[in-house]
């Protein structure tokens, strides 16, 4: 459980921090940042974890999500973790492409090789990250959430859907829907965890909705203007998937709005308060 402080930088009353450790889920060395708003001696804090999309790493919402405020104003400490492992020898896609390999881990333990040996993300996340984070932050393991925007909307979503209970509160920009049904999917599932597509339905969320899987709550965001909207997103799948199952959910449409980093950091605020009254002790 031992991590390594790459840089501590004080904001918004707190400390936002970027760390790496060796993690033994994916064999590699994974970097993340923590935000920790200032907060009562022995105090224990609520956590939102946020998942980024292709080619992303940490640094992508750390830098440019706008968080801090309203994490801070909310006393809620906020966990970035990589998209994919990354160092020598870990398996790239062939031709570089950034919808598959580093950058593109898509939140599965992948099953089909060269990617087998490092690809474990979903162990990463749901296991080896929080017991990391648990063990060297204040956090109040009792008191979670989870969120992110496209490959990272479809990773929030799954991971909650699979584990029910664990997070009191989900929510997405963006997310990939239902990657059965898109290319981005097929890519990334048939690459990680071969063609046979029953073993792709634990990773989509409207799949994991249609076979009983139910989340207390659900906000989601997503731009009208997004230029992945139609082909790749396909949130309406989502919306109806809900519909069928009577699952909650505000799914709201922001018009004029795209895909990019300017889209999230207008609607984080509302999303850290959305969690923040879900996390409340």
């Amino acid at each position: 459980m031992t991590i390594e402080s790459v840089s501590e930088k004080r904001s918004h009353g707190g400390v936002q921090g970027v760390y790496k450790h060796a993690s033994a889920a994916t064999g590699t060395e994974m970097t993340f940042s923590v935000f920790v708003p200032d907060h009562e001696p022995d105090a224990q804090l609520p956590v939102l974890w946020y998942l980024s999309g292709l080619t992303c790493t940490h640094a992508n919402v750390t830098e440019k999500g706008e968080f801090r405020a309203a994490c801070a104003e909310h006393g809620i400490i906020f966990v970035a973790p990589d998209t994919s492992p990354r160092g020598e020898g870990v398996a790239d896609d062939a031709e570089g492409a950034y919808d598959f390999g580093l950058g593109a881990g898509f939140y599965v333990n992948a099953t089909q090789q060269p990617f087998s040996k490092h690809y474990k993300m979903r162990d990463y996340i749901e296991r080896e990250l929080p017991e990391v984070v648990a063990a060297n932050f204040p956090v109040d393991m009792a008191r979670q959430g989870i969120t992110g925007h496209s490959m990272g909307g479809h990773g929030a979503l799954t991971i909650s859907l699979r584990n029910s209970g664990r997070f009191k509160s989900t929510s997405a920009f963006s997310p990939i829907v239902s990657p059965l049904n898109c290319p981005w999917g097929h890519k990334a599932l048939g690459g990680y965890l071969g063609e046979d597509k029953a073993a792709w339905a634990e990773y989509d969320a409207c799949a994991l909705i249609d076979g009983g899987a139910r989340l207390p709550d659900l906000l989601v965001d997503q731009g009208d203007a997004d230029n992945f909207l139609a082909e790749q997103l396909k949130t309406h799948l989502l919306v109806e998937a809900c519909d069928r199952a009577g699952q909650k959910a505000a799914i709201r449409m922001q018009p004029g709005y795209d895909h990019s980093y300017y889209f999230i950091s207008t609607f984080m605020a509302e999303h850290v308060a959305w969690h923040a009254e879900r996390l409340k002790a």
